[in-house]
């Protein structure tokens, strides 16, 4: 089972502390996924190729709407020199105005364009459970999976039922399970605004609470034959961490 972390690059330096304290403390993470946020100075592939030093399976997300579908895919030069073989297509999110840029790829355009003219690579996609409907998710997991994808990172999930459903609609799909501390109100609120996350019943916003699901994600990817992903947001890495890995052997 692969054992990924998120890590948000804002800048080099901050990345390479957190990957220093990462690699030293928690030699069960063997893989680093990467977002790209426009915002920030370090962009998802450069970051990714600062983190190729300490963990070779470094995956880049890659935003769609950044790249001409009719053009030469611009990073493959990039790739290649700091030997990334995976990435991760998203669709993006628009700027502030709204505006998609003129000519962007779609997430199943780029997919498809990239496994044709870069087959050497390994193109992941995104599963979000609370998107669409359930039915209305699995098709568009379905035409990614036409357009060539090769596995899938889901949003974090909050409940074990619904990654259970998620698990039996795509049985035999290669999927990295998503888990994401929410440890206040106000974050639950965000969540629940931006990402239209419907929590538990049982959910509680506390450092306890998430612990005890992250445990309970890693032994159920570990037996759906899954890999896992942390997306440690607006919480103290190592406090969740040594949480997660102090109670659960990997």
């Amino acid at each position: 089972m692969r054992v990924s972390l998120e890590l948000v690059p804002r800048n080099a330096d901050e990345l390479s502390a957190e990957l220093r304290l990462v690699k030293n403390r928690f030699p069960s993470i063997n893989t680093i996924n990467l977002p790209d946020l426009a915002r920030f100075e370090l962009r998802s592939w450069e970051a990714a190729g600062l983190s190729k030093a300490s963990y070779g399976a470094s995956i880049p997300h890659i935003r769609a709407m950044d790249f001409k579908a009719d053009e030469p895919f611009a990073l493959i030069d990039v790739l290649d020199r700091h030997a990334i073989t995976e990435v991760l297509v998203v669709t993006g999110d628009a700027p502030g105005d709204g505006r998609l840029p003129a000519g962007g790829a779609t997430c199943t355009g780029l997919i498809a364009k990239l496994k044709r003219e870069h087959p050497q690579l390994k193109v992941y996609a995104a599963i979000d459970p609370y998107r669409d409907s359930m039915r209305g998710e699995y098709e568009y997991v379905r035409r990614k999976i036409d357009a060539g994808a090769d596995g899938f990172f889901t949003q974090p999930f909050f409940d074990s039922r619904l990654m259970e459903l998620y698990a039996d609609m795509l049985e035999g799909t290669d999927i990295f399970w998503g888990v994401a501390p929410v440890v206040t109100d106000k974050s639950r609120g965000y969540w629940e605004k931006r990402n239209r996350v419907v929590f538990p019943n049982h959910f509680e916003p506390t450092l306890a609470w998430n612990l005890d699901f992250s445990r309970q994600a890693i032994e159920f990817a570990r037996q759906r034959k899954g890999h896992i992903y942390f997306m440690p947001i607006k919480v103290d890495l190592t406090a969740y961490l040594e949480g997660v890995f102090n109670e659960v052997t990997v």
